[in-house]
C-alpha cells in the first residue's frame, strides 16, 4: 500500500501509487489459484517470492499479482487499484473510456491501462521493466474488508485499501 508499482513499457515509463490489495495465501485458501496445486498457469505461485503473476479471467481480463511467500508456499497478492503517477496518457489511449479516477480502478482496468498479460507473468520485480519503488509515503488510513470478486473465502479479512484514495475498486 502506498508503493508504486512501474512499467517500463516499450513506449514509456508508468508509475501508479497502490491503493488497494488483496491477498490469496496458499493451497488451504479456497479462493486461492493455488488451491488445486501447481498447474502451467499459477507455477509462478509455487516459485520464489518477488516475481509478477498475471493471468487471464474471464477469457478477457488480466490480473496482476506479486508472489509473496517462500519457494513451494504459493501466495500473491492481487494489485486491485491504483492512482497514475506517470504515463497517463499513454493509460488513457489504452483504456479511452476511462477518468484520471477510474482508470486503475479494479484489476482488469489496471492491467488494460498498463498494457499487462500474460507475456508479463513470472517477470522478476527486482528487475528493469516492471517494479515496485518506494517513494518513503506512507499510508495512515488503511481499511480493511473481506474479498471481492469471489464465491469461496470471502469471510478473510484480506482486501486491503487507502481509505481516502479516490482511485479504489467497487464495491466500497
Amino acid at each position: 500500500m502506498g508503493k508504486h508499482i512501474v512499467y517500463r513499457s516499450s513506449e514509456r515509463r508508468l508509475s501508479a501509487r497502490i491503493v488497494e490489495v488483496e491477498a490469496y495465501i496458499g493451497e488451504n485458501d479456497p479462493a486461492c489459484h493455488a488451491a488445486p496445486g501447481p498447474t502451467k498457469r499459477n507455477r509462478v505461485m509455487f516459485g520464489r517470492a518477488g516475481f509478477s503473476y498475471v493471468y487471464l479471467i474471464y477469457g478477457m481480463y488480466h490480473c496482476f499479482n506479486l508472489v509473496t511467500e517462500r519457494e513451494g508456499f504459493p501466495a500473491a497478492v492481487l494489485l486491485r487499484a491504483a492512482e497514475p503517477i506517470e504515463g497517463f496518457e499513454l493509460m488513457k489511449k489504452l483504456s479511452p473510456k476511462s477518468g484520471r479516477k477510474d482508470i486503475l480502478s479494479g484489476p482488469g482496468k489496471f492491467c488494460r491501462a498498463f498494457g499487462l498479460t500474460v507475456a508479463q507473468s513470472g517477470v522478476d520485480l527486482a528487475g528493469r521493466e516492471l517494479f515496485v519503488e518506494d517513494p518513503g509515503d506512507s499510508v495512515t488510513n488503511i481499511v480493511t474488508s473481506g474479498r471481492i470478486g469471489i464465491k469461496k473465502g470471502k469471510e478473510h479479512p484480506w482486501r486491503f485499501m487507502d481509505g481516502d484514495s479516490f482511485s479504489r475498486s467497487k464495491p466500497r
